[in-house]
């Protein structure tokens, strides 16, 4: 278990470009956070480490469900599990068919479909603790 703190979207960016070094293709990270917790600052901070190329495209993925972020060296799928109501609507975003693709797959609202993580994933859970600092918690 590893533990960070931001207190600022620098940071936080900083923290991410840290934690970028730990991902690799085909592999999954599952974050873990309420609202306004950081997670898409986290996630822009980790594509600017991965695939810098595609950091203007990144933004949250709440109505899209996911973004792709298809890179020179690796592919991210970035997913927003918060408006899926079951396994079904899980499955129809092509869930399993992204993991599957390689890349590095990544979830907000992970605790919403906990059991589809796969085993081996890295945890990260993201908790304010005020206005500007956030604790991040890697497992």
């Amino acid at each position: 278990m590893e533990i960070f703190e931001s207190h600022s979207i620098a940071e936080t960016e900083m923290i991410a470009a840290e934690i970028a070094k730990k991902v690799k293709n085909g592999g999954f990270l599952a974050l873990y956070g309420g609202m306004g917790a950081g997670k898409t600052a986290f996630v822009r901070g980790l594509v600017k480490a991965l695939c810098p190329e595609c950091l203007d495209l990144v933004h949250s993925p709440t109505f899209a469900i996911v973004n792709e972020y298809r890179g020179n060296d690796i592919d991210v799928f970035h997913f927003d599990l918060y408006r899926l109501t079951d396994e079904d609507d899980l499955y129809s975003t092509g869930f399993y068919d992204y993991i599957e693709q390689g890349g590095l797959t990544i979830t907000e609202w992970t605790e919403l479909f906990e059991d589809a993580i796969p085993s081996d994933a890295l945890k990260l859970k993201i908790e304010p603790i005020d206005e500007n600092t956030r604790r991040f918690t890697l497992c």
